[in-house]
This record gives structure tokens, C-alpha cells and sequence, in this order.
């Protein structure tokens, strides 16, 4: 096996292609009308492109308009009081790092909420996490704690 250097490197198969050379004669394969077919506008110097623009006027007005502002900050991931039910013990500690070792949230998210869907009859303490009103309001009712 060659050593790999600067000089040894070469594309991989199939990614580069070789540009069709067309008008070089009939044995070429692309020789009389170099693939332009007969005559007519499209065999044509520009004869190919204005036809296609009336038909793609249309499609660009029906398509949504994309205006406004698109935040970049990151919005935490929602996660349910009946997910907490299902999947913590009574007494455990719920933060980010044990909603990832329980696979609730991706590996790349920052941060989580926690929602008031569903219903909660263990006692959890909830820390760092973002929760709605209601969210806390269960919690504290089924015995658990907000930090």
C-alpha cells in the first residue's frame, strides 16, 4: 500500500466526471447537432432558457415568503409530567444530566422544560430546569420540590 502524501491523493471513483466534448465529429458520439436534436428555437443559440421562465414565474409566486427574524438562540426541549412519572423512581433528582442518561432529551440539548401534561404521583425534586406554572404547582402537590 502507498504511503498517503500530497501527490498521492486522487479523487474517488465517480466523483469527478469528464465533460461531454460535443461538435468533434459523427465518430465522437456528439457530432451534426451535438445534442441538440433538429432544428428549431431549442437548437438554437438561448433558445432553451425563456420557455422555461413563464412556468416558473408562477411556482415562485405560490411559494410561502420567507420574511421576519428566526431567533438562534436554542429552545429547550419539552418533556411531560407523565414522562417524569414513567420514568423516574420516587425521591430521584431530576436535571439535565439524568434526563440524558434516561435518553428523554438529545444529546445536544442545553436545556429542558417541563410541561404540566399528564400526571404526577411521585415525589421528584426538579433542578435547573425551566417549568411552567402549573408543572410546578403539581409537583409541590405530589409531595416533590423546585430548586
Amino acid at each position: 500500500m502507498t504511503k498517503l502524501a500530497i501527490h498521492t491523493l486522487k479523487p474517488s471513483k465517480g466523483s469527478r466526471h469528464t465533460a461531454k466534448k460535443r461538435g468533434r465529429g459523427n465518430a465522437s458520439g456528439h457530432g451534426n447537432y451535438s445534442g441538440h436534436g433538429g432544428k428549431g428555437q431549442t437548437a438554437r443559440s438561448g433558445g432553451s432558457r425563456g420557455l422555461k421562465l413563464k412556468g416558473f414565474k408562477r411556482l415562485l409566486q405560490s411559494a410561502p415568503k420567507l420574511r421576519g427574524f428566526t431567533s438562534i438562540a436554542t429552545r429547550p426541549t419539552e418533556v411531560s409530567l407523565s414522562d417524569l412519572e414513567k420514568n423516574f423512581a420516587a425521591n430521584e433528582v431530576v436535571n439535565v444530566k439524568t434526563l440524558l442518561e434516561k435518553n428523554m432529551i438529545g444529546h445536544s440539548a442545553k436545556m429542558a422544560k417541563v410541561l404540566s401534561t399528564g400526571k404526577l404521583t411521585k415525589k421528584l425534586t426538579v433542578e435547573g430546569l425551566k417549568i411552567t406554572a402549573r408543572a410546578k404547582e403539581a409537583i409541590e402537590k405530589a409531595g416533590g420540590e423546585v430548586k
